[in-house]
């Protein structure tokens, strides 16, 4: 029985194939790269605090270690499964390698909705999770770090009960740590740094002008949050944004230092003075120059993606777009910056913090910016003129100079045993 049949697996494997027939990828390569290295499939029990026992389901998949060490989030949420996961590590050694990366790519989850676990709850369930994938996990094997429900609390629980089972403190274990445990300046905010850092070097390559430029945000958290304020602080204007309730506008740009306090403090966009509500939906097809969705998979499919009024797509969140909607968006004109490369900005500082873990010297937030716009410029130019070179989409040329790379590392060590 195939155990990958989710509609994200599917897509992520579509554009793949597509890929590998158009820049003629080796079919040998390809097999290994269709099909994930490692899945672990684990039972969490847990005493909640009703005293009661709750059993979760947690995932970790390994998709490829070619690179070097794999790695990818652990996220929380009522739609964690295998298929998800495994599509989400695939496309994390495409971002790995397509970001110069030497490290491959995983993905982690359990099926929960974090909201509705109390902090002692929370704190057990990830403990157990770490006791049950203990043996695949490590900073020289996979390097888990936060992603959707999850944050450096949960990071740090990790990496407590990883050096606890050691028998000494592994910090390198996971990134996206707090400071003060070995975390890195500017991680928190490096995911939605680097989708504007890809959307100016765009602007460069298209001739438009970023100041003045309009953008929708769907999902103002951790990334749509961080994008909207390094937008606004580049003189761009956050026309609308929303979250999981509900959305706002303000068509002369909304005051985003403002709103990204006032959403801190009261976990909710609504009744902000500064913005008209709208449904939270209404941003994806808001008349706007870029339309940034930045919180979960496939929002724009076959039945919107028409109705897209943005010239620019810039993925903050993985697997946004689905096939059918990018043959849509590209009849239409409209140019998809990939997930792939636009929200690589969170791996980028992980590795950052990797390296720096493992030197134990330390660098300044400003060193690390400069560091971080100097690789997502590079890969974001790497894309574009690949998608010149073989007349590719941005999606595709992405995944090909991915694909390229791995190929050739690949073919170089071989197959064991023979």
């Amino acid at each position: 029985m195939d155990l990958f049949q989710g509609e994200l697996f599917k897509n992520t494997v579509n554009n793949f194939e597509q890929v590998a027939d158009l820049i003629g990828i080796d079919s040998d390569v390809r097999q290994r790269l269709l099909k994930p290295r490692k899945s672990v499939i684990v039972s969490i029990p847990i005493r909640m605090d009703n005293n009661k026992v709750k059993v979760f389901d947690g995932y970790r998949v390994q998709h490829n270690q070619t690179l070097g060490p794999c790695k990818g989030g652990i996220r929380y949420h009522t739609s964690v499964g295998l298929s998800e996961v495994a599509a989400l590590a695939m496309l994390m050694s495409f971002k790995n390698a397509l970001l110069h990366l030497p490290l491959g790519g995983s993905k982690g989850g359990v099926c929960v909705d974090p909201s509705k676990l109390s902090e002692s709850e929370l704190q057990a369930l990830t403990r157990r999770f770490t006791t049950e994938i203990h043996q695949i996990i490590g900073p020289e094997t996979d390097i888990p770090a936060p992603d959707v429900g999850t944050d450096q609390q949960t990071m740090a629980w990790i990496m407590d009960t990883f050096s606890h089972r050691t028998g000494f403190s592994v910090p390198g274990v996971v990134t996206g740590k707090p400071l003060e445990i070995g975390g890195s300046m500017g991680r928190i905010s490096a995911t939605g740094l680097g989708t504007i850092y890809c959307l100016i070097q765009a602007c460069k390559k298209l001739r438009k002008k970023v100041k003045g430029l309009t953008l929708s945000i769907q999902g103002f958290g951790n990334v749509g949050s961080h994008a909207a304020l390094a937008a606004f602080q580049r003189g761009m204007k956050v026309v609308a944004v929303s979250d999981a309730f509900c959305g706002i506008y303000n068509k002369d740009g909304l005051d985003i230092p403002a709103l990204v306090n006032f959403y801190r403090k009261s976990k909710s966009l609504s009744n902000f003075e500064g913005g008209k509500s709208i449904e939270n939906n209404a941003v994806l097809t808001f008349d706007c120059d870029v339309l940034l969705p930045a919180a979960l998979d496939r929002v724009i499919d076959k039945y919107n993606a028409g109705d897209v009024k943005a010239s620019i797509i810039l993925e903050g969140a993985n697997g946004p777009v689905t096939s059918d909607a990018d043959n849509i968006l590209e009849k239409n004109g409209t140019i998809v910056i990939p997930d792939i490369l636009a929200n690589g900005g969170g791996v980028v500082v992980s590795y950052f913090e990797w390296v720096q873990g493992v030197v134990s010297y330390f660098w300044s937030e400003t060193e690390v910016n400069e560091r971080l716009k100097t690789a997502m410029e590079k890969a974001f130019d790497r894309v574009w003129d690949f998608s010149k070179e073989k007349d590719l989409n941005l999606r595709n040329a992405a995944i090909g100079v991915a694909a390229k790379r791995l190929e050739r590392a690949m073919q170089l060590r071989g197959i064991f045993p023979r």
